[in-house]
This record gives C-alpha cells, structure tokens and sequence, in this order.
C-alpha cells in the first residue's frame, strides 16, 4: 500500500497551471518537523519536499498562504519516470490552520 498522512507547512506556493484538458495543477513545496521514536530512541525529523494536487484539492490549496499548516493524505510517486526523487501527490486535504 502507498499511502502517507502528513501534518506540513505550505513553504511555497507558486501560481497555479492547468494541464492541457484544463485540470488544475499545483505543485507545492513543504516543510514537516517531528519526533518519532525508532528503536527505542527519540529522532528529529526536518525536512522539505515536493508535492503535487490536482483537480478541487488544488483549487483549495491555492486558497492559503505560505506558513498555513496543513494535514493532508496521498501517495508517493517519483518525481518522473525512472527518477530516484519522490514527490508527494496530495488527495485529501485533512485540515488547514492559518
């Protein structure tokens, strides 16, 4: 299964596209800062990624500015393929804090 559910921040939001059927495209960057445990030690997470929405979960994102929290729920896919670099492709927006 490929599924992630992710608390981030909305780091850069650039304008919105539409692909050539004129499904709306935003590709996000983001931020998420954590701690988990693993093996029985506490480690901090940072990091910045990419991620993509399409359709009505674009529209929505496009609404909010840098800095909004968000939770969110979708799959990993490589950046293109046969690319080693993943990007986050966003299906269900959970929640949004300003």
């Amino acid at each position: 299964m490929n599924r992630v559910e992710l608390a981030a921040k909305l780091v850069d939001i650039p304008p919105m596209r539409h692909t050539p059927a004129g499904l709306p495209v935003l590709r996000l960057q983001l931020a998420h800062e954590s701690q988990v445990i693993e093996a029985g030690l506490a480690r901090k997470i940072s990091m910045e990624f990419k991620a993509i929405a399409l359709g009505d979960i674009a529209l929505a994102l496009a609404r909010y500015t840098a800095g909004s929290q968000v939770q969110v729920v979708g799959f990993l896919a490589p950046q293109r393929q046969g690319s080693d670099r993943l990007v986050l492709h966003i299906q269900q927006l959970v929640q949004v804090t300003e």
